[in-house]
């Protein structure tokens, strides 16, 4: 099984890059892992929100096998604390056949079609954080879990 965390878009803020490739790399000792961006589906601006979201979960569900666990990072989704995130991956990474893929989406969200796919969703935050901060938060929060899960003192309760 290999953790997947895809998202809709690049990082150009260097700093968040920066932090993020951190946290990237030390995931990869943890478990198998993979960072998957892919790009937004815009067609000189004229193409509808309904348009831009169908485009993106068509890329996406390229990615996505039958077997694969799928959880939506959405405002809707439920809140975990780090501890109870670390264990949904616990559980997932004992019994599940295929991928385990956190998925982003793009600048308006996800279309009917991938939420009816997703497993799961989890909201990152009550508050509205920018595409560029919440792809941040969630591999931080990938390498919080995987430390947790080891007993290593990187989390403090």
């Amino acid at each position: 099984m290999k953790i997947i965390v895809m998202t809709v878009g690049k990082t150009r803020d260097a700093g968040l890059r920066s932090a993020m490739e951190r946290y990237l790399g030390r995931i990869a000792r943890y478990a198998p892992f993979e960072y998957v961006e892919l790009a937004e589906a815009r067609r000189g601006g004229r193409m509808s929100k309904e348009l831009q979201k169908a485009a993106e979960c068509k890329a996406m569900m390229a990615r996505i096998a039958p077997g694969d666990r799928v959880v939506l990072m959405d405002e809707r989704g439920r809140e975990l604390s780090s501890r109870e995130f670390a264990a949904s991956i616990g559980d997932a990474l004992g019994s599940l056949p295929r991928n385990l893929i956190y998925v982003i989406g793009g600048p308006y969200g996800f279309s009917p079609e991938m939420y009816a796919r997703a497993n799961g969703m989890i909201a990152l935050s009550r508050m509205t954080l920018t595409h560029e901060m919440a792809r941040l938060v969630l591999v931080e929060q990938v390498y919080r879990a995987m430390t947790i899960l080891r007993g290593e003192p990187y989390h403090h309760d």
